[in-house]
C-alpha cells in the first residue's frame, strides 16, 4: 500500500520528507498554506526527484479533493495549528511543523480534537533532531543509568540569522524565537530525562536582530522540573556566518554518577574513570518513523501527546519572557 501524501507550504522542514522518499509514499499534490507563500523551492526539489504533483492554490480544496492518507504541514508558523485541526477533523494523518500551535487557544483545540479521535488519526511534530546520532546516544546512556540520577540540565540552541522571510519579523506570524527554536531543547530535556516541567522564568531580547522587526535574537529560560531538578536553556540567532555549521546544539546532563555532554555533534561522558568520547548510534529518520506508525509497522518515537506537551511548555516559556514573571506549567 502506498501512502498518498499532500504537502501544505514550504516554510519549514519538508526536507524530512524528501530524505525519506521511497516506494511507500506517493506525493500527489502540493499547495501554499497562506496566500502568496512561495513554494517554488519545494516544487523544484520535487522535480529533481522526478515527482510532478498537482498544484493547488487553496490547501483546504486540495485536502477535500485529493483525500490523502497523510498531509505534511509546514507553512507560516501561525497557520500550522489551524491546518492541523482541519486535517484531524477530516481524518487525515499529519506530519506537522513544530510548534504545532503558536497560541494556547489553537493548542487546546488540537488537544480536544485528538482526545476525541485518538486511535483513528495520528500526528507528530517535526522534532527531527531527536533522531540525530548524538541525541539518540545520549538518550540511551541516560536510560542505561550511566550518569545516575539527573540533578541539573543545560541546553543550548544557536543559529545563524542570515536573512529570514518577512513573516519571521512579526510575532503574530512567527510565534517567537523561544517557541520556534527553543522548543527543540524543551523537547530534548523532557524526552531524555522523562521529568515533567513545573514552572519557568524567562527573558528575551530583540536587540541586534539585523532589522528583523519583532524577532528575538537572544533568550534564556530557567525551568523547575520534578524532584527539584533544575534546567536552563539559551537560544540565540547570533552564530557567526563564518561558523562551519548553521547550528550549534549542546546539551549537558549532570548526574550523581557522571556528566554527559553533547557538543560539536559528539557525546562525551565524564565519570570516576575519566573523560570518554563515545561512539554515536546510527542516524534515525522521523518521517520514516511517522510512516511506519500510520502503516501499522511500528511506533513513532514522537507521539501526539509529546508534541502537545512540548508546545505547551514552549508557550508557557514565551509567556514568562513576555511578562517577566514565573509561569506555572
Amino acid at each position: 500500500m502506498k501512502v498518498k501524501v499532500c504537502i501544505v507550504g514550504s516554510s519549514g522542514h519538508y526536507g524530512y520528507v524528501l530524505e525519506s522518499l521511497s516506494e511507500k509514499i506517493e506525493i500527489i499534490a502540493v499547495s501554499p498554506g497562506v496566500p502568496g507563500e512561495d513554494i517554488s523551492s519545494l516544487l523544484s526539489k520535487l522535480r529533481q526527484a522526478s515527482i510532478k504533483p498537482r498544484i493547488y492554490e487553496d490547501h483546504l480544496q486540495m485536502l477535500k479533493t485529493e483525500k490523502p492518507d497523510a498531509v505534511v504541514i509546514n507553512t507560516h508558523f501561525h497557520m500550522n495549528g489551524k491546518i492541523l485541526q482541519e486535517a484531524l477533523q477530516m481524518g487525515i494523518h499529519a506530519f506537522v511543523e513544530k510548534p504545532i500551535a503558536t497560541n494556547f487557544g489553537d493548542l487546546l483545540q488540537i488537544q480536544e480534537l485528538y482526545t476525541k479521535l485518538e486511535g483513528k488519526v495520528f500526528f507528530t511534530a517535526m522534532f527531527g533532531l531527536r533522531y540525530k546520532p548524538w541525541f539518540l546516544t545520549a538518550k540511551k546512556l541516560v536510560e542505561s543509568g550511566a550518569i545516575g540520577e539527573i540533578r541539573l540540565i543545560h541546553a543550548q540552541k544557536s543559529y545563524k540569522l542570515g536573512q529570514r522571510p518577512s513573516f519571521f519579523k512579526k510575532r503574530d506570524t512567527f510565534g517567537g524565537t523561544i517557541v520556534w527554536v527553543g522548543i527543540h531543547a524543551i523537547d530534548w530535556i523532557h524526552w531524555i530525562s522523562r521529568l515533567h516541567y513545573l514552572s519557568v522564568y524567562a527573558l528575551q531580547s530583540r536587540i541586534a536582530n539585523n532589522e528583523h522587526g519583532e524577532l528575538e535574537v537572544t533568550g534564556a529560560c530557567l525551568f523547575e522540573l520534578e524532584h527539584e531538578v533544575i534546567a536552563t536553556l539559551t537560544v540565540d540567532y547570533l552564530r557567526p556566518q563564518g561558523a562551519e555549521t548553521h547550528d550549534d546544539d549542546r546539551l549537558r546532563l549532570v548526574g550523581t554518577k557522571a556528566i554527559l555532554e553533547v557538543i560539536d555533534r559528539r557525546v562525551i561522558l565524564t565519570d570516576q574513570t575519566g573523560t570518554h568520547l563515545l561512539e554515536s548510534q546510527a542516524q534515525g529518520c522521523i518521517f520514516e518513523d511517522f510512516l511506519n506508525q500510520i502503516l501499522g509497522k511500528g511506533k513513532c518515537m514522537v507521539t501526539p501527546e509529546e508534541s502537545i506537551y512540548a508546545t505547551h511548555v514552549a508557550l508557557c516559556a514565551r509567556e514568562a519572557a513576555d511578562t517577566k514573571c514565573i509561569v506555572k506549567i
